[in-house]
């Protein structure tokens, strides 16, 4: 009898984010067996039930969690979603010193029950705890990473797309730097169904992205987040889709590129701080980071980028 190897997803976090993914996870059939963990064990009991109701209408999966960290043991990808939130009265600086002293705490004991587990960080602010993690865990160079900006580029390549009348799949379009308000779009190397995007034209040979236009699309992309947030008080279908994705790109050795959040040495100068660049994620995570050609333009946001998360870090005693 053959022996079929299966695959386990690990999550931490029972939220809106945990489940989104998990759902996405459960529909796409992205792993074998999903383990929920939460400190709230009634109510991550009660979404591993939630979800498995619906197991007759998906793919053959094993849902399975509770409280207790010892449901993630074994799992082959752990993401890690939970963390405080911001309160009112709270300053950023606060809640990043709040889950920062979560993941110290939590990191070791994931890594005590899943030690070749790829962990995927999506709590924000992701770049500073991707940081964090990776100093915590001791593991190899790729295996702590942080979902960084491919969230980000995903909305930057639909915006594109809809200025386009093309499909989003047909545009290729990255944000780089940190998760947040210093990201930047990598124009210079954007293209729209292969086209440089400066040169893509509409029906009458008019050019649709001039420097006005990529200047909205880029605000655009930064804000959306800001908008969602205002409407419904979080995001959460977008992240668990793509994480969703990221879990698929290790679990089935994609050899993905895709911006993630990783511990950069050296690139451009930047070294031992978190920030998103072109990566080639499969088996193990990270199994390369690209060094992409940046313009002048782009080199200096990427810097900048980088100096906004090292005072954070500072800030918080990291470096």
């Amino acid at each position: 009898m053959v022996n079929v190897r299966t695959t386990k997803l690990g999550i931490i976090g029972a939220g809106a984010v945990g489940t989104s993914l998990a759902y996405a996870a459960l529909i796409r059939g992205a792993a074998d067996e999903v383990a929920i963990q939460d400190v709230n064990a009634a109510r991550a009991e009660a979404q591993v039930l939630d979800l498995a109701h619906g197991t007759p209408f998906a793919h053959a999966t094993r849902i399975i969690g509770g409280g207790d960290l010892d449901v993630i043991a074994g799992s082959d990808v752990i993401v890690i979603t939970a963390g405080a939130s911001q309160q009112p009265g709270q300053s950023r600086l606060d809640l990043v010193n709040t889950n920062a002293d979560i993941i110290r705490t939590l990191m070791p004991q994931l890594v005590r029950r899943a030690p070749d587990a790829v962990y995927l960080l999506v709590t924000n602010p992701v770049d500073v705890l991707t940081v964090v993690a990776t100093d915590v865990a001791g593991l190899r160079r790729g295996q702590v990473i942080g979902s960084g900006t491919t969230l980000d580029s995903s909305r930057l390549r639909w915006l594109v797309a809809e200025r386009a009348g093309v499909a989003p799949r047909d545009v290729s379009a990255m944000i780089l730097g940190e998760h947040g308000d210093s990201e930047f779009p990598l124009w210079s190397r954007a293209a729209v169904g292969g086209s440089p995007i400066r040169r893509w034209a509409d029906e009458d040979g008019r050019l649709i992205f001039d420097d006005a236009a990529l200047g909205e699309l880029a605000s655009a992309a930064v804000q959306s987040a800001y908008a969602i947030i205002a409407g419904k008080g979080a995001t959460n279908y977008a992240i668990g889709l793509a994480a969703c994705r990221m879990v698929e790109a290790v679990l089935r050795d994609e050899h993905m590129v895709t911006p993630v959040s990783i511990v950069l040495r050296d690139y451009l100068g930047v070294d031992g701080i978190a920030l998103s660049v072109p990566c080639v994620l499969g088996s193990g995570g990270v199994q390369r980071v690209l060094h992409v050609e940046m313009d002048a333009g782009e080199q200096a946001a990427f810097l900048r980028s980088a100096e906004a998360m090292q005072a954070v870090l500072e800030e918080i005693g990291q470096l």
